[in-house]
């Protein structure tokens, strides 16, 4: 009987492993939404199409967003620990460098984040999600439906999901009284050139980490 046991044991865990994919390289697509309240309706406008996009190469990863106010995006390298924030308004280009204390204290709001997983399912983006409630320190909760079906080699592309036991794939960010959610539409596999996480030489107006830190937290 325990051999049976333990036969059937190995049969469903090589079952489970096989059903899992690993994103060591690829791309998620988010569709964005903004709810708000009916006195400022200009902004859930203004993200009226917005996509957002996560590049992850290895210990390389690119975090974008383009809206029609501008485009920002983040390239972070988790082997050294250093990243860069890009922003384009209009005319206005800037590049804000951050070392690996920098990256910490810009990810500092999401230390000790919980996930509390709830009953609730769903399928996204043809993925069987299941529904978390994550805490952060400060008490602020937000919702998130996540699947184990892809599993990603590079824990630190997000840090509020570092601890997630799976990949994101719907989710909600509060800002003031807007509430800005994230829909998965596809997800890749497909290899990602190396050129998607080169850093600007030129065009950009270069700032301290200091000198820009309101604008990129």
């Amino acid at each position: 009987m325990n051999r049976i046991f333990t036969t059937f044991l190995l049969i469903s865990l090589l079952i489970e492993a096989k059903a899992q994919k690993l994103l060591s390289e690829g791309s998620i697509v988010y569709d964005v939404t903004v709810q708000t309240n009916d006195a400022a309706p200009g902004m859930a406008d203004a993200f009226d199409g917005a996509i957002a996009s996560v590049f992850i190469k290895g210990n390389l990863s690119r975090s974008e967003i383009r809206t029609a106010l501008g485009n920002s995006a983040t390239i972070f390298d988790s082997r050294t620990g250093n990243g860069v924030v890009l922003r384009e308004f209009g005319a206005q280009k800037l590049l804000i460098r951050l070392n690996k204390a920098n990256w910490a204290d810009k990810n500092k709001r999401y230390e000790g984040i919980t996930f509390t997983r709830m009953p609730e399912k769903k399928v996204i983006a043809g993925y069987n999600c299941s529904r978390a409630i994550a805490r952060m320190k400060d008490g602020t909760t937000f919702t998130v439906f996540f699947t184990e079906e892809i599993q990603s080699e590079n824990k630190d592309y997000d840090a509020q999901f570092r601890d997630l036991p799976g990949i994101p794939l719907e989710f909600e960010s509060v800002s003031g009284k807007l509430v800005i959610r994230y829909v998965a539409s596809k997800i890749s596999f497909d290899p990602i050139p190396v050129q998607r996480f080169d850093i600007p030489r030129s065009g950009y107006r270069e700032m301290t980490y200091e000198e820009g830190l309101k604008s990129i937290r």
